[in-house]
C-alpha cells in the first residue's frame, strides 16, 4: 500500500469527509480507476468541497470499498476464453 498523502479525514462543520487522495490511498487504487467507477456510476461520486476537492462521507466510503473490494464469479464466456489462453481445448 502507497503512504497516504492526507494522513487523516477531514471534518468540515462537525461532518467528517474523506478526500480522494485518502479513498485511493487506503484502498489501493489508482485515481483514473476511482474516476471511471464514479462516471460509471457504480460508486457514490462524492461530493465537492471548496469548488475543487472531492470528498466522501463515512458511508460513501463504505461503498466505494466494498465496490473495489468485491469477488464475483466469471461468466461462462470468460471461462471459455481463458481455455483459449492455457491452451485447453
Amino acid at each position: 500500500m502507497r503512504p497516504s498523502r492526507t494522513g487523516m479525514p477531514i471534518e468540515i462543520e462537525g461532518a467528517v469527509y474523506f478526500s480522494a487522495d485518502e479513498v485511493i490511498d487506503t484502498l489501493g487504487v489508482s485515481r483514473q480507476t476511482l474516476w471511471r467507477w464514479r462516471r460509471k456510476g457504480v460508486v457514490p461520486s462524492g461530493r465537492r468541497f471548496r469548488d475543487r476537492q472531492i470528498v466522501f462521507t463515512p458511508h460513501e466510503f463504505q461503498q466505494v470499498r466494498e465496490y473495489a473490494n468485491r469477488v464475483e464469479p466469471l461468466d461462462v464466456g470468460a471461462r471459455e476464453q481463458l481455455k483459449l489462453f492455457n491452451g485447453a481445448a
